[in-house]
């Protein structure tokens, strides 16, 4: 748990203090040398000498929520009425809706809306199916799709219990590329029943995020649902981490002076994650990776190889990379790395190992909340250094690219969402950071740069076009337009 005071747990804390000078300024007082943050205080009312009050204050966890209130109801002259949990409110009653975007105030609107007039409309696209883009929510809405097994760094926590994860990634949809997102957590963990109900509800949808799906399952159900739908499908734990991390390592050899063809690198974890930045890195030219689990270096030589009990995706990766076949923990095998890219938990090697790497050391340590490898610790040894953290410079989020490749392949109907998508997705990250800002502390534009998103959707409409999975010309973009492709005038019947 962090120890600094932090927005996640935010108090409100509602007082009743005596109406007298100096009285606000000990409470504010007390709650500082508890190790309180007071972000606002707000007069809720006077009554008789006593005011009531809303005392906003950041704290670093449960405990420390202790500590201020004791240290609030030690003062005479003050009694706490009241604390709310900020966060838990935030999610109070869930954190998304559905609005009308018509209004109906009129029995014309009603018969244009619902019956009769539905009923030209439902004919229509029975004749011709593709006009379900141009008449329903399936032209700008995408399915986030979760069975709970593998949510942020929770675990199999089941599908209930995911549904706050996958609201907000509907709101992170919504807030920074326009796209509609609905949450649909599904009570299964067997792979066909997975893909089967993914399968069915597809006709109301122009895109599958899948989300927090453990591994290996996510890849098998992934590929099959590519081949069986005609939508985009898109898992965002693999390829958006490798898109986000593929856009900070441009940008970092640009900075450090090197070639990506002759990058060394050693990736530890080998999930979702690291198996689909292992398959970008090998796409954009870097040969030489070593990839450790928690087992050690991988190999073809190692046991679990040669005994047929790895998984296929490891066997794959075994076969891949590390044709030398090192052997050992990270921190064994770390020697003459340019760059590490950490997709595990949380002091997965010390940080002295990192000595061992090349000069103007890359590190990207991105396991939440707790890195592979502190960066305070780690600053003697690496020129640049990016965790998935908000708190550190170089955060490399997913944020950055889900938003922006779904607006882009929604905009021009793309059917799938290929590699060179992706990449063109990193290249349009990376190339917001000019190369006149590029520094060891920002290589990867903010997560609130809203330069990003629009971006990432022109560079991702541009490849589908160019590659042949766009099915329409024009676009729906950022300004959502009622118009699209087909007829510009309304209903043709």
């Amino acid at each position: 748990m962090s120890t600094t005071p932090s927005a996640q747990y935010r108090l409100t804390i509602r007082v009743k203090i005596q109406d007298a000078p100096g009285t606000l300024g000990v409470l504010t007082a007390a709650i500082g040398d508890a190790g309180g943050m007071v972000g606002a205080v707000d007069l809720v009312e006077v009554d008789g000498g006593q005011s009531l009050r809303d005392i906003v204050v950041d704290a670093s966890g449960k405990e420390h929520w202790e500590r201020i209130i004791a240290a609030i109801e030690g003062l005479s002259e003050v009694e706490v009425i009241d604390a709310t949990d900020r966060t838990f409110l935030l999610h109070a009653g869930g954190k998304i809706e559905q609005r009308n975007k018509h209004p109906l105030k009129t029995r014309d609107d009603l018969s244009m809306v619902y019956t009769p007039g539905v009923a030209r409309v439902c004919l229509a696209i029975a004749d011709d199916g593709d006009k379900a883009f141009q008449y329903t929510i399936k032209r700008n809405t995408v399915a986030v799709v979760s069975d709970g097994t593998a949510v942020l760094g929770l675990g199999h926590i089941g599908p209930a219990a995911a549904m706050p994860v996958m609201e907000g990634k509907c709101c992170l949809f919504k807030e920074f590329a326009e796209v509609d997102a609905f949450p649909i957590c599904l009570d299964t963990t067997d792979t066909d029943e997975i893909v089967r109900a993914v399968e069915l509800i597809a006709p109301a949808f122009g895109g599958i995020n899948l989300e927090d799906i453990s591994a290996p399952r996510c890849f098998e159900i992934e590929e099959r649902l590519k081949e069986s739908l005609d939508i985009p499908v898109f898992h965002d734990d693999q390829h958006g981490t490798a898109v986000v991390v593929m856009a900070a390592l441009l940008n970092a050899v640009k900075l450090t002076g090197r070639r990506l063809q002759d990058l060394n690198v050693m990736i530890i974890g080998l999930g979702a994650a690291g198996i689909a930045v292992t398959k970008i890195l090998l796409t954009a030219g870097v040969h030489q990776i070593i990839g450790a689990d928690s087992r050690g270096a991988l190999h073809v030589r190692r046991e679990d190889y040669l005994d047929g009990s790895m998984n296929l995706l490891k066997r794959w990766f075994a076969a891949a990379t590390n044709p030398e076949c090192r052997d050992g923990a990270p921190a064994d095998v770390i020697d003459g790395a340019d760059l590490l890219i950490g997709l595990s938990g949380a002091r997965a090697l010390p940080a002295s190992a990192l000595s061992r790497m090349n000069g103007d050391a890359m590190v990207f340590a991105m396991a939440n909340p707790n890195p592979e490898v502190n960066p305070e610790e780690a600053a003697p040894y690496v020129r640049i250094m990016a965790t998935g953290r908000s708190d550190y410079p170089n955060q490399i989020n997913n944020v950055l690219c889900f938003p922006g490749i779904f607006r882009g392949a929604l905009d021009v109907r793309a059917t799938a969402i290929t590699e060179d998508m992706k990449m063109a997705a990193a290249q349009a990250i990376a190339a917001i950071v000019e190369e006149r800002e590029l520094r060891e502390d920002y290589i990867i534009p903010s997560v609130f740069n809203r330069d990003v998103a629009p971006a990432v959707a022109a560079a991702v409409a541009d490849q589908a076009r160019a590659g042949g999975t766009a099915l329409a010309g024009q676009e729906i973009g950022f300004a959502h337009g009622d118009t699209m492709t087909g007829s510009s005038s309304g209903d043709p019947y």
